[in-house]
């Protein structure tokens, strides 16, 4: 995964947020303020509900941080997407996370943050694999299966660029993680799968030439917070996002979440 900030909001969030009280690490220091957070725990490895029942993920981990550099406490609401961007921009939460692609339309609800994250999808196939080596190919061959997990950014990329749009299409294998598919495509039963270029490169890198990566990135998003309009909010956490992505903190988290996680399944 490639990580990309905006460097010239960024520059001014930051000025703004160090006119405030600072914290021993330079940060703005809000004092314990109370910051309730929305989300909807469905959107894997960002936000989701573990086996146990837990709401864990890459944006839990990363607000946890954030919320300890600014002096915040956190607590934590849930709601679903339908109705979260409205929700935020009534003022009705302090800040969503939600896997939420930063758009133009969307800026005429709400404030973003920088982005945290430029998620980029990549195309994972076995090592000797010679029948295709882009999507066009795959898309013309109905012989070959694509492993997916349903309600993942994958799958609905899968859908949009390689398939015809349906969700039950006979050539989606579905699995409960990513770590079954990626199973299913070294044993063969699958030949190709989708991921984050993360844990594409990751998983690629430890499989000793077993798999490999095909093509060119089928899209990319870049994802923020959403705060209502006019959130003295968005500053500190853009200062908070900068100084985690210098310290190499965003970069760690895009390993444990979208690497060794699925690593571990």
């Amino acid at each position: 995964m490639k990580l990309s900030l905006a460097i010239p909001a960024l520059s001014l969030s930051l000025s703004m947020a160090l006119s405030l009280p600072a914290t021993a690490g330079g940060l703005p220091d809000l004092a314990g303020r109370e910051v309730v957070v929305v989300t909807e725990n469905t959107y894997p490895p960002l936000q989701f509900l573990d086996a146990g029942g837990k709401a864990v993920g890459w944006e839990y981990d990363a607000i946890s941080e954030i919320a300890s550099r600014l002096n915040l406490v956190v607590k934590y609401e849930n709601t679903s997407w339908d109705a979260m961007i409205p929700a935020i921009a009534a003022g009705q939460y302090d800040l969503a996370m939600n896997g939420i692609t930063i758009r133009d339309d969307r800026r005429e609800q709400v404030d973003f943050s920088s982005p945290y994250m430029l998620s980029e999808m990549l195309m994972v196939v076995r090592g000797d694999e010679s029948r295709f080596a882009d999507a066009e190919a795959f898309r013309s061959d109905d012989r070959l299966l694509l492993a997916a997990q349903p309600g993942t950014t994958p799958f609905y990329v899968a859908l949009d660029a390689l398939l015809d749009g349906n969700p039950d299409n006979q050539r989606i294998v579905k699995f409960e993680t990513f770590g079954a598919g990626l199973a299913a495509l070294q044993a063969g039963d699958v030949d190709l799968a989708l991921s984050d270029s993360t844990a594409a490169r990751g998983h690629v890198g430890a499989s000793e030439g077993a798999l490999k990566i095909i093509g060119s990135p089928l899209g990319a998003e870049e994802f923020g917070f959403i705060f209502p309009k006019g959130s003295d909010l968005v500053a500190p956490v853009d200062a908070a996002l900068a100084a985690m992505a210098e310290d190499g903190t965003l970069e760690a988290l895009n390993r444990k979440w979208f690497y060794e996680a699925t690593r571990a399944e």
